[in-house]
């Protein structure tokens, strides 16, 4: 049976072949992906692929539409659910006796309606339906049925009213007083909404917690934006990937503009360290502000919270064109930043959009303190729905769901179980 993670994982040994021909050694890659954790360097052009309904997933509309959704997906159970479709990739164009498959199963879960037919044809209505479907479940709507696909479309029925029932419980707990105007990060869904009294003002694709670096689960209040800011490297990163990365590549500090620093703040030169001991986890590590190369691109915004995480830029911008972006140490990276920034800063006296633009342009290191904190909320919603009849579901990324059969994504090039 093809899984979720098992296709993630054949798309990286397929870049590992390609780099192979192109001459890469193991060490390269390796290399590569060590890097990707805060310096990436992706060239996937951005492309955004999140639902452009105005609903905030965390509302009294979602909570209740959610619970019409349990009383539907309970019919279809008591009903028989639906069967498997076979694992047989097809397109528009396509005949094959797998399609008339296809259609039933998309009519169950009332994706296609029944008028479109039962031939044995992949067209346009055929097309149309898996599209949905692919949004519906957080994947790339090419309208073809891919092994993706295929996975979520056999996930049985009675598993997905079991994930629907506990994610209302999720949902009740964000029944109210969230605030005239808030944001939302999920990370099942790795998406951002701005939230304005009751509607979606602008949402956002974005990358959150690896599964062993997981994006902690949190309300807060987001205090304040640094314009242009340092990165100074979490203790974790230190030991976990820069150290192994300057083992390896003595310049990687100096290419990536990374300086050291005592803790009473007098530099020290990367030649100066033992790499090889924890020498280097004595030091504090601090990339130049930079958008085209800091970690955290041309932004960063804070909210207070114990594990000392936060939402930012990004250099690395072609991870929004993925569906997998599980991708960060704990931090939350947002596509078009900008965009939310200057919804954040709207209330705040003289940030207007033509001094944020110009701020970002300028470099400068600017600190903004909102006087009107906006609340925020990190959430784990892997199923949901909204007032127009759609149903949502995403991968139990974090495997918090505890439900048998619930598709569990991994990373490229990691390991099943």
């Amino acid at each position: 049976m093809i899984t979720r993670r098992a296709l993630l994982a054949n798309g990286s040994l397929a870049l590992a072949s390609l780099l192979a021909a192109r001459g890469a050694s193991a060490q390269g890659l390796q290399y590569a992906q060590f890097q990707a954790e805060w310096a990436q360097n992706y060239d996937a052009a951005t492309r955004t692929r999140v639902e452009r309904i105005d609903t905030p997933i965390l509302s009294p509309n979602t909570l209740t539409s959610t619970e019409e959704m349990i009383a539907r997906y309970a019919d279809i159970v008591a009903r028989g659910g639906w069967g498997r479709i076979a694992d047989e990739r097809l397109g528009l164009g396509s005949r094959s006796p797998g399609v008339v498959a296809l259609r039933r199963r998309l009519i169950q879960s009332g994706d296609l309606d029944p008028a479109a037919g039962s031939a044995d044809a992949y067209d346009s209505f055929v097309e149309a339906a898996v599209r949905r479907v692919q949004t519906r479940h957080g994947l790339t709507p090419t309208g073809a049925l891919n092994g993706a696909t295929i996975v979520s479309l056999n996930v049985p029925a009675d598993v997905r009213l079991q994930q629907l029932e506990l994610n209302v419980v999720r949902l009740r707990a964000y029944s109210g007083g969230l605030g005239d105007r808030y944001v939302i990060v999920n990370m099942p869904s790795a998406t951002v909404e701005a939230v304005e009294n009751g509607v979606v003002a602008s949402r956002h694709a974005a990358g959150v917690g690896k599964i062993d670096r997981q994006s902690p689960i949190f309300n807060s209040r987001i205090t304040e934006i640094n314009f242009n800011p340092f990165w100074t490297v979490p203790a974790s990163i230190i030991r976990r990937d820069l150290i192994p990365l300057m083992q390896e590549n003595p310049s990687y500090l100096t290419d990536n503009r990374i300086r050291i620093f005592t803790h009473q703040g007098q530099e020290v030169a990367p030649e100066a360290v033992d790499w090889f001991s924890d020498e280097g986890t004595r030091y504090v590590f601090r990339q130049d502000p930079g958008g085209e190369f800091n970690s955290l691109g041309f932004v960063r915004i804070n909210m207070p919270n114990t594990e000392q995480v936060y939402m930012h830029d990004t250099p690395a911008r072609g991870i929004f064109g993925d569906d997998f972006r599980f991708v960060s140490s704990g931090c939350v990276r947002i596509q078009s930043v900008r965009e939310l920034v200057v919804w954040l800063l709207a209330q705040e006296q003289g940030w207007d959009r033509g001094r944020i633009d110009d701020t970002f342009r300028s470099g400068e290191r600017v600190d903004v303190r909102l006087a009107r904190p906006v609340n925020n909320y990190w959430t784990y919603i892997t199923a949901w729905a909204t007032p127009d009849g759609t149903v949502q579901f995403r991968d139990d990324i974090y495997e918090r769901d505890g439900i048998a059969g619930v598709p569990i994504a991994r990373a490229p090039g990691s390991e099943d179980g």
